[in-house]
This record gives structure tokens, sequence and C-alpha cells, in this order.
């Protein structure tokens, strides 16, 4: 006999309690996705600033600003941030979403964690009556790349992601209108 576990999942809107653990899971998320293509004094150098407790925290009190974390049986998988409000020159609509980060540990792909987060961030953009969402990624990270052109977004551009002074990044900008 086969045993069966169920996943419990918990999304929510994450508080100034989930900062620490968000900047963990950015920091390896990010090395990760940008350490086989970039220099790693570069990386090292955008995660100690970005995913600093105290830049983090700065974000919390922008109204504009919205953390979202999942969990899968309590243990934190990752989170989501977006901007509401942002407008991208290659997107025609002015009332939109940039969806900064949607990070999920590596031990849990392929497990529809990050699919079932997207969707959660997606329904509180519209709720905040955004008319789509936008975001920048890198255009060799070809398992965003699927993810987000099976969940119907658009290239509609490209922008070089700025890591540090000498160092900027290839990325596709992509759209999803609703």
């Amino acid at each position: 006999m086969k045993l069966q576990f169920i996943k419990m999942i918990q999304i929510r809107k994450a508080t100034t309690e989930d900062i620490e653990s968000i900047a963990i899971i950015g920091r390896n998320t990010f090395l990760d996705t940008y350490l086989p293509n970039t220099p790693k004094e570069a990386v090292e150098s955008f995660v100690k600033k970005a995913f600093a407790v105290e830049t983090l925290a700065a974000e919390f009190n922008n109204a504009n600003i919205h953390y979202y974390v999942i969990f899968v049986n309590e243990t934190l998988a990752g989170y989501s941030k977006i901007q509401l409000n942002v407008p991208n020159e290659t997107v025609e609509a002015t009332q939109v979403t940039k969806l900064d980060r949607l990070y999920v540990l590596k031990e849990f792909h392929g497990q529809n964690i990050g699919a079932q987060l997207f969707q959660f961030t997606i329904e509180a953009s519209k709720k905040a009556t955004q008319q789509g969402m936008w975001l920048y990624v890198l255009i060799t990270n070809e398992r965003a790349l699927r993810f987000y052109l099976k969940h119907h977004f658009k290239i509609t551009g490209e922008y070089d992601f700025k890591i540090s002074e000498t160092r900027y990044n290839p990325n596709y900008v992509m759209y999803l209108s609703y």
C-alpha cells in the first residue's frame, strides 16, 4: 500500500515578520538564477543591497508594493512581489502592475507551487483594478520564459537589467493583459 500525503497550501499577504525569510529566499533564488551567466562579484553586490532586511522593510512601508508568501505544509516555499500602477514604455496600458519577483525554492519546483502563487498574485492585482501585469525576465532563464509564455504573457520588448555599476544582463519585457 502506497501512502499519499496531502499538501496543505497557504498563501497570504506577507507581514513584517516574514522579512528575514523573504530575504533568504530572495538571495538564494537570485544567486541560483544569475550566477551561471554573471560575474560573482556583480551578483553578490546586487544581492547584498536588494535583499537586505532594511531594503525590504522600507518596501513594506510603500502602499503600492505588496508581498505574498506561499507555504507548503507550514514551510515557506516562496514569495511574490508586485508594484501597483507602474507603467512600462513597451505596454500601452498605464494602470498596470509590475511583477518584481515570483520566487519559489528549488525543492518546490515541479509541484505547481509557483503557478498557485502566480494565480493568487494575479487576482490581487485585478482586485486593485489593474489592467494587466508586466515583468522583466532574464533572456537565458528558459524555465521562467516557458512558465510566463504558458501563462499567456507576450514579449513586448527588451531591457538591460542593471546588476552592478559595470554589468547589465539582457531581459525580455513581458506583458499579460487582463
